[in-house]
């Protein structure tokens, strides 16, 4: 095999505390998948010391590679930049606390071996074993249903960070992709179930990070950016 089976992308903004246990652990997890893989630390703008964290351990292992950005682009422009650079014919994410549990890594890389173009983490199916505030979850929960009701998603979990990817197949979608942060992920599933992409979901372990950067008025902010990607595809048919 000619280069890695695998690309792994870790999202990171100001994350260098989690990047000291997460890269380690990463490395581990996905040697047990495939001996083919990369890891590429998606850095956005931090100014706290983590690109020279990961630029010092990639001088170590040849397997990591930072993506730097000088500025704050944003997580979906990162997603978007590191899902094109990847090498992998499979390409991941997951979120840099570990929120996810990595028991999970094999069966998430393991549905796109077996055919889907798409694979995701849920927090909201019955056998989803969560730990987060009441409000969060009632939040979630609503933004979710209304992704579901007014955009015709399948998923019932869409803002999960654990996802992966046939890369062939989601790299004509993500020209289409016009959120640059949090909301990303909801409209690239949207849209690539539009464009009849084949998604697997299924139940994880999770647990809200210490340093999550996502508030619950971002919600909100969200319900706003359903109703102009309804618009988007109903309307202006774009």
């Amino acid at each position: 095999m000619t280069g890695p089976e695998v690309t792994a992308i870790i999202p990171v903004f100001n994350d260098r505390p989690s990047l000291e246990t997460t890269l380690p652990v990463s490395v581990k997890t996905l040697s047990r998948i495939t001996p083919a893989f990369e890891i590429l630390v998606a850095e956005d703008g931090s100014t706290d010391g983590s690109a020279e964290f990961v630029d010092d351990y990639q001088k170590r292992d040849p397997r990591i590679r930072l993506l730097h950005s000088d500025a704050r682009q944003g997580r979906g422009r990162a997603l978007n930049r590191a899902i094109r650079e990847a090498q992998g014919s499979i390409v991941c994410y997951f979120d840099v606390d570990l929120a996810t549990d990595m028991q999970h890594l094999p069966e998430l890389i393991g549905a796109i071996r077996e055919g889907y173009d798409i694979s995701t983490g849920s927090r909201l199916l019955p056998d989803s074993n969560i730990v987060r505030t009441g409000g969060r979850e009632i939040a979630s929960r609503t933004y979710n249903l209304l992704v579901r009701s007014l955009l015709s998603s399948r998923v019932f979990d869409h803002q999960c960070g654990f996802k992966a990817f046939r890369r062939e197949r989601i790299l004509p979608i993500l020209p289409l992709i016009r959120d640059k942060h949090w909301f990303w992920d909801t409209e690239m599933l949207v849209r690539a179930q539009k464009d009849g992409c084949r998604v697997r979901e299924f139940a994880v372990r999770w647990r809200a990070g210490k340093g999550t950067t996502v508030r619950v008025k971002d919600v909100f902010t969200m319900g706003e950016a359903i109703l102009r990607l309804w618009w988007q595809i109903h309307v202006s048919k774009n």
